[in-house]
């Protein structure tokens, strides 16, 4: 990661930017964002249901993707949901939620007739939306900056002293 100058202007006070969000994590943000589109779309309440909860599961994959690097070796395959909650604790209880879901989504998606209501569906296509829109705004936050150290006889009280000479 090289540094841009245009990241903080000193001379105008100016804030840094906010850190650039990884290419891979940007890209399933973009996944996500089309696919809560493509299932406030859908006709059928199994479809927006199923679409809906993939794309909560593409903007999770895009906060371990910005927030983890890849373990090295085999390991038995966990939840996105679990990960989720341990690598973002600020997330946990949408993880919790998300994958309550995932078999209701399964049963969706295998065409199941009563496997979600219209209000399930929509109520989801809801929840998503502001998942996401958690997701976008813990990817895009800067750390909260250091308290300044606090400095006794600073300038002020110089600049007194001396006017006073």
């Amino acid at each position: 990661m090289s540094y841009d100058s245009r990241a903080y202007d000193r001379s105008a006070g100016q804030l840094p930017l906010p850190p650039p969000v990884p290419a891979a994590a940007a890209g399933l943000l973009g996944q996500a964002r089309r696919g809560l589109a493509e299932a406030a779309a859908a006709g059928d309440a199994r479809e927006r249901y199923a679409t809906a909860h993939l794309a909560a599961l593409r903007a999770a994959a895009a906060v371990l993707a910005a927030r983890t690097r890849p373990e090295s070796g085999r390991r038995r395959p966990r939840s996105a949901w679990v990960l989720l909650g341990e690598v973002c604790p600020e997330l946990g209880e949408w993880a919790t939620f998300f994958a309550a879901g995932a078999a209701k989504r399964a049963a969706a998606e295998a065409g199941l007739s009563r496997a979600v209501t219209e209000r399930e569906a929509d109520d989801l296509v809801r929840d998503v939306a502001a998942f996401l829109s958690v997701v976008e705004t813990t990817l895009t936050q800067l750390p909260e900056p250091a308290a300044r150290p606090r400095v006794v006889g600073g300038t002020a009280h110089r600049g007194t002293r001396s006017s006073r000479r």
